[in-house]
């Protein structure tokens, strides 16, 4: 049995992070969901509903609890060496793929590198926005928040700056995910991000008394740069290959099937090359659109979601944004956003 070697700069052992997403079956993580919810809030200026999500439902996964099953099941495996050190470079060659850390040269057969060493560069007619956000994981001292019930979307606070909004994910009645979200070219300062998350929760929540228990900050590039799939025997993962979906940010569950269809090509053919198919193809398109129509704020972003939530079912909208959804499904959804901005920005972005 070949050997497999896992380099990783951190030993993983904080809570830095949350993954949440909708699912309609139990996943691959089940075991380690640590929330989920059948009902969300959706909330615009003038416009508030509270969806039930069936079939799906909106999940919550931390990050402690996926990196302990993943290191519990690469241990049980027995075949692979993890190692804590920092990837310099990759360099192909004839027989495989010299990997160069800060402390050691190591060669492999196929490298799966989910590392993104440097912004892209964007070329004309390329759009580069930023998923920019800050959590706080917040107790109060009495019972403030529905467990069942999560935000999935508050438009309701200032837009200047871009898409921005805010969702809650409550824990327990005294615990809740609050995270400020913003689809800008750029980010701001911290501070800015700390008096936004003060504000919501004082004016849209009506709290005041609370202790910050967690934080988290992350950077998600929302940009249809044509990621490469791989460069020889490099095989590229995440944001790196190309699985992040431009025009929302989303990144779990597209890392899931593309890891799926890898394995998959493994088992058939020995080599880890998988073909971009036509439907995703398809899906790039409807991602160029909506990036244009943000990057050029040709319809505010606000708006944009918020007729997508009230005039869309539910099921149609997270198949959509799964790119999962059927043509006809796609026709119903596109026809309820404003036809002329978004008709031009198409034949556009046809044509680039």
């Amino acid at each position: 049995d070949k050997r497999i070697l896992l380099i990783e700069q951190d030993a993983k052992t904080l809570n830095d992070r949350t993954w949440c997403f909708w699912e309609k079956d139990e996943g691959l993580f089940e075991q380690i969901v640590y929330k989920r919810w059948n009902k969300a809030w959706f909330h615009a200026d003038g416009y508030s509903s509270l969806k039930v999500l069936s079939p799906y439902q909106y999940k919550m996964i931390r990050g402690i609890d996926f990196y302990t099953h993943c290191y519990d099941v690469i241990r049980k495996s027995g075949r692979v060496d993890v190692l804590h050190q920092q990837v310099i470079s990759l360099e192909n060659i004839s027989n495989g793929v010299l990997v160069r850390t800060n402390e050691e040269i190591y060669q492999g057969e196929f490298v799966f590198n989910s590392i993104l060493f440097e912004k892209p560069q964007i070329k004309e007619g390329q759009f580069y926005l930023l998923q920019h956000f800050k959590g706080w994981v917040i107790q109060t001292s009495t019972p403030t928040f529905n467990p069942d019930e999560a935000t999935l979307m508050d438009f309701r606070v200032d837009q200047q700056e871009g898409t921005t909004f805010v969702y809650v994910m409550p824990l327990s009645e005294t615990l809740a995910l609050v995270e400020f979200t913003l689809f800008t070219p750029s980010l701001l300062e911290d501070a800015q991000y700390d008096a936004a998350l003060k504000d919501y929760i004082a004016s849209k929540l009506g709290i005041a008394d609370y202790t910050v228990t967690e934080r988290e900050f992350g950077v998600i590039p929302m940009t249809n740069h044509d990621f490469p799939i791989n460069d020889g025997r490099i095989v590229y993962l995440g944001t790196a290959g190309g699985q992040t979906k431009p025009s929302s940010g989303y990144t779990f569950k597209f890392i899931q099937k593309h890891t799926a269809a890898l394995v998959k090509q493994l088992e058939k053919e020995a080599n880890p090359f998988v073909k971009t198919s036509v439907l995703k193809k398809r899906f790039s398109w409807y991602d160029r659109v909506l990036l244009h129509i943000l990057s050029y704020r040709k319809v505010e972003g606000s708006r944009i979601f918020y007729l997508l939530f009230k005039r869309n079912k539910i099921s149609r909208l997270f198949a959509f944004l799964d790119n999962e959804s059927s043509i006809n499904q796609e026709l119903i959804l596109l026809n309820t956003l404003p036809q002329w901005p978004f008709m031009k920005a198409g034949i556009k972005e046809l044509s680039s």
